[in-house]
């Protein structure tokens, strides 16, 4: 059995009924116990099939998930992270980032108004840092700050048949429903959040929030759902496959405080036009004199090589980036990856030479983002 009070989704014990296994993802160099994820649901191959042809849910209830009440949160959030929060309106969302003084990332989170508090939610492998963080700068603000992990599931809705699967739960107030809003949904007495998102890229994406009871009755209609769509749960192999095939930055990966947002392509969810915030004059600084030394692209392996510190350099032996996520790819027809790539090796189609912890060597081919066939 899950042991209780693990840093995991509140679903974990249903799933792990139903003989699902769990497994256990190392997060003692973020300061925690790590979280239990479930890699496969029925298998990779179908799953990552509903992703690219259908429709894919994801639990992503083991995220760090914040409740803030006081009168300055939206104040507060505006001077510490990259977006504008200030004037959010109520049943809205906004994608923002925290930054360090150096600009580097701490994690990426969204934020839900639901005016009398405010949900956050930070990326798994980052809560802990995005908390210490809050808790660090609230000094004479008004915030109050409440890890409400084990009150609310949350779920992710993705692919191309993401709409339609939608309304099914939804009805005719999805048609109601913009970009970066949420609203209060009553289905046959099972009551919850729905909150319309653009993925990576701009293509929509739902996010589901529920207390636990009325997230296992969700659950359970997905689980007995036998419709025409192509619907699959989404484990974490298949996801990982698709996020890297995709080109999506996650923590501890990519967000982590070796980047910043230009390096990550997450300038959308940068304001520079409001004012000061933690890290603003250094991410400012690289957007107006054009400083930004490196950026994320993708690398497809032409050899093989064990995986490890993944460094690039040229055939002169120049430093020229390094591999944060590599995954093996059915659907690509082999073994790829993401990395942080200097600016003169960024041409589709340059050839580097990727080196390991142990001095071994493959060629690495760099190409756009997201990755074709």
């Amino acid at each position: 059995m899950i042991e209780t009070g693990s840093k995991t989704s509140p679903l974990a014990e249903y799933f792990e009924s139903l003989g699902y296994k769990a497994v256990r993802i190392d997060g003692r160099a973020n300061g925690n116990n790590g979280n239990l994820v479930f890699t496969e649901f029925k298998s990779s191959e179908e799953e990552l099939n509903s992703l690219y042809k259908g429709v894919g849910v994801r639990d992503i209830s083991n995220s760090g998930i914040l409740e803030l009440r006081g009168n300055d949160v939206l104040d507060f959030l505006h001077r510490v992270t990259t977006n504008s929060t200030k004037e959010l309106p109520k049943e809205r969302a906004v994608q923002t980032i925290f930054t360090t003084e150096k600009g580097r990332i701490i994690d990426a989170a969204t934020l839900m108004n639901f005016d009398d508090y405010k949900i956050l939610v930070s990326s798994p492998a980052n809560k802990l840092k995005v908390k210490s963080w809050i808790e660090r700068y609230v000094i004479m603000d008004d915030v109050n700050l409440n890890d409400v992990k084990n009150k609310y599931v949350l779920f992710e809705l993705l692919g191309p048949q993401a709409v339609s699967f939608t309304a099914l739960i939804a009805g005719k107030v999805l048609n109601e429903i913009d970009y970066n809003q949420f609203k209060i949904i009553n289905s046959d007495g099972v009551v919850f959040f729905l909150l319309k998102l653009k993925d990576q890229n701009s293509r929509p994406k739902f996010w589901v929030m529920a207390d636990v009871t009325n997230g296992l009755t969700l659950v359970k209609f997905f689980q007995e759902y036998k419709g025409p769509f192509d619907f699959n749960f989404i484990g974490s192999e298949a996801y990982e496959t698709y996020r890297i095939e995709q080109g999506i930055p996650a923590a501890p990966n990519e967000l982590n405080s070796n980047f910043n947002p230009h390096e990550i392509n997450l300038l959308d969810i940068v304001d520079f036009k409001k004012g000061c915030y933690i890290g603003q004059e250094v991410i400012a600084r690289l957007d107006t004199y054009d400083k930004v030394q490196k950026k994320l692209a993708s690398v497809r392996f032409l050899e093989d090589i064990d995986d490890g510190n993944l460094n690039l350099f040229d055939n002169d032996g120049k430093e020229a980036g390094q591999i944060t996520s590599t995954i093996y790819s059915k659907r690509i027809g082999g073994k790829i990856g993401l990395a942080l790539v200097r600016k003169a090796y960024l041409d589709e189609g340059t050839v580097l030479s990727a080196k390991n912890g142990n001095g071994k060597t493959a060629k690495v081919i760099v190409e756009n983002l997201p990755f074709k066939k």
